[in-house]
């Protein structure tokens, strides 16, 4: 009678002793966010360093007051649904993302896990949330306008080129239907003749510059892509070969040698996920979250590759330009 006794009071004072390290420990969890990037870290490298910069101002440091887990599908959107599945094995706190195939692929991975994403199309019509206001389930982010900025674009191109009446409207097989809809009508307001052409990556680039040859292409729309970006290298090299003036959606290009893009700013999107995992992470649910929309923009012009193409850029649109790359 008296061991049990004493057993009982030592079971007693070393529970009494592991629950303060317990909730210590709890209370000193780190949480742990997903990234998923399309591309790798070289060529995620400015979208990658927008976020991690916007954890940083809400006072979010990794590797001290967060993990980050990372996950790369190296332009190849067929790894996109194992890559989230694996972060949602990995139980992580939030998931963030970039992109009409990322944003798929999280939506199918998990029904529980807070998702944060950066959209150029319209998430609504994508089917991943209910509306803007009031997204409902585990998806929010931040979206563009980009159903509302392709006839922008297209008449800056028609600016620098006047005379064009072909323009070829590059996109991806993973676009979504409603930007390549609205980039058709766009083009057939502004008189232009409109030819879709598909391309994924390597061999199909190729492809697809061939049939603009043939369809005598006298200008590329790119249709926004987070593949074209990962692979924005070599596709700038083949729209260099075919010697053609091309618009694009974001300055990364027009920094690595394309002639011109006008769009919102991708690192400021990137940076405003940020500010969605915070709310997430004290508590904060997606559902109640409303969708932000993209509200800077950038016209960005490179004046080199526009010499090369012995293009003219009218003072008036050079006056217009929010950066001119010399």
């Amino acid at each position: 009678m008296r061991l049990a006794r004493l057993t009982a009071l030592a079971t007693l004072a070393l529970a009494l002793l592991v629950a303060p390290l317990a909730v210590e420990a709890q209370a000193t969890k780190i949480p742990r966010i997903g990234y998923l990037g399309n591309g790798d870290p070289t060529t995620g490298r400015r979208t990658h360093e927008a976020f991690r910069q916007g954890l940083r101002e809400l006072g979010w440091i990794e590797g001290q007051s967060v993990t980050i887990e990372y996950r790369w599908a190296e332009g190849n959107p067929d790894r996109l649904p194992g890559l989230a599945a694996e972060l949602v094995q990995a139980n992580v706190d939030v998931i963030v993302l970039s992109g009409t195939p990322a944003i798929r692929a999280g939506w199918r991975a998990t029904s529980t896990i807070p998702i944060v994403f950066v959209s150029l199309a319209d998430p609504v019509t994508l089917g991943v949330i209910a509306n803007l206001a009031r997204p409902g389930g585990n998806m929010t982010g931040v979206a563009s306008q980009f159903e509302e900025l392709i006839t922008k674009q297209l008449q800056l191109l028609k600016e620098i080129v006047p005379k064009v009446s072909r323009v070829a409207l590059l996109h991806h097989a993973e676009i979504a239907p409603t930007v390549l809809s609205e980039a058709d009508t766009a083009a057939r307001k502004l008189g232009l003749t409109a030819r879709s052409v598909k391309a994924s990556g390597g061999v199909e680039f190729e492809s697809a510059f061939t049939a603009m040859r043939r369809e005598r292409a006298e200008a590329i729309h790119v249709l926004p892509s987070p593949f074209f970006n990962a692979h924005r290298g070599q596709l700038i090299e083949h729209i260099a070969k075919l010697r053609l003036p091309a618009m694009f959606e974001f300055k990364d290009y027009v920094q690595d040698g394309g002639l011109m893009s006008y769009g919102p700013s991708i690192t400021t999107m990137h940076r405003g996920m940020a500010s969605y995992v915070d709310r997430i992470l004290k508590g904060a649910k997606p559902a109640d979250l409303p969708i932000e929309r993209a509200t800077t923009f950038e016209f960005v012009i490179n004046l080199k590759t526009a010499k090369a193409l012995g293009l003219t850029i009218p003072p008036s649109v050079l006056a217009r330009a929010d950066e001119v790359i010399q």
